[in-house]
């Protein structure tokens, strides 16, 4: 049932992606999640035992989400509801909206690069040369793919709509409240390591699909060298993956908040140096691996 469910998502995501009369009327599901998790962080990351706190939110943002599922699920619609609702949690389309935004911007002027790839990652830009531009560009690209695109597909094929939002909330959380600073060391903890728990299978499957769908069989030497030096124990198998069928160098060095992490390169051996055509190719990857989920998807239903 859930595959015959994702197929018509996917496309309605493909079709519509985010439209902006709707989201500036109305708040995404994706804020609703957020707003939830400000709440846990106000009211319960304070005191002692905030490990132990962070444990509790986590479990009780993830029964939530099973719960708002089990009941939409429940609704006789024929499953109408679960596939907007799905679609609504899918970012393909905008996703690539993103990511090739930033090619144009950088065809203009490193600086119009360096702003519109500012809305996209965390690191600092306002030095960056064109094809660091570009790698931050992709290594977006392949990161989001696994996390917004092929894990939501994923957890929604193993567990339906409450499978869906699970990994949704768990994956808000991460990216709100997962991160190592003082505050948020202990209290983010459950979330960041069971986010990194329901990613581990989808961010492998989302470089093999870059992989098979480039008709690549040889990146699986280079991705299963790389990926385990990432800083993330699942990102860098897409962005790998992407690197070899790019031919890109990704990763390496750079700057947060004026401090230089000196990151592993991934696929150092890549022999393009990355501009707005490179970029180009980022969203054309990610609509073949979109193509290869759809196929997936398609071949799950029949059977």
């Amino acid at each position: 049932m859930s595959a015959a469910l994702l197929i018509p998502a996917l496309l309605l995501d493909a079709a519509l992606g985010e439209p902006k009369w709707l989201w500036n009327r109305w708040p995404h599901p994706a804020v609703l999640m957020g707003r939830a998790v400000d709440w846990a962080d106000a009211r319960l990351n304070r005191g002692e035992g905030r490990k132990a706190r962070g444990i509790a939110a986590m479990a009780g943002l993830g029964l939530a989400a099973l719960g708002l599922g089990w009941a939409i699920h429940l609704i006789p619609d024929f499953g109408l509801l679960e596939v907007i609702v799905a679609a609504m949690l899918l970012a393909q389309r905008s996703l690539v909206d993103h990511v090739r935004a930033v090619g144009d911007a950088l065809r203009l002027s490193l600086n119009d690069g360096r702003r519109m790839v500012a809305r996209i990652v965390g690191r600092d830009t306002a030095a960056m040369d064109e094809p660091a531009v570009a790698r931050a560009a992709i290594e977006s690209a392949a990161e989001n793919l696994s996390d917004g695109v092929i894990a939501p597909a994923f957890w929604f094929l193993v567990g339906g709509l409450p499978g869906l939002l699970l990994y949704k909330i768990t994956n808000t959380a991460d990216s709100m409240i997962g991160h190592r600073t003082p505050r948020h060391e202990e209290f983010g903890w459950a979330a960041a390591r069971f986010d990194d728990l329901l990613n581990l299978i989808p961010a492998r499957l989302t470089a093999l699909l870059i992989a098979v769908t480039h008709w690549r069989p040889d990146a699986a030497s280079p991705v299963l060298r790389d990926a385990p030096l990432h800083r993330s124990p699942n990102a860098g198998w897409p962005e790998a993956a992407m690197a070899v069928v790019l031919d890109v160098p990704l990763s390496g060095p750079r700057s947060y908040h004026g401090a230089l992490r000196d990151y592993p390169w991934v696929y150092p051996e890549g022999l393009r140096v990355p501009g707005p055509d490179a970029i180009d190719a980022a969203c054309a990857a990610l609509w073949r691996a979109w193509g290869g989920l759809l196929v997936i998807g398609v071949l799950l239903a029949l059977i």
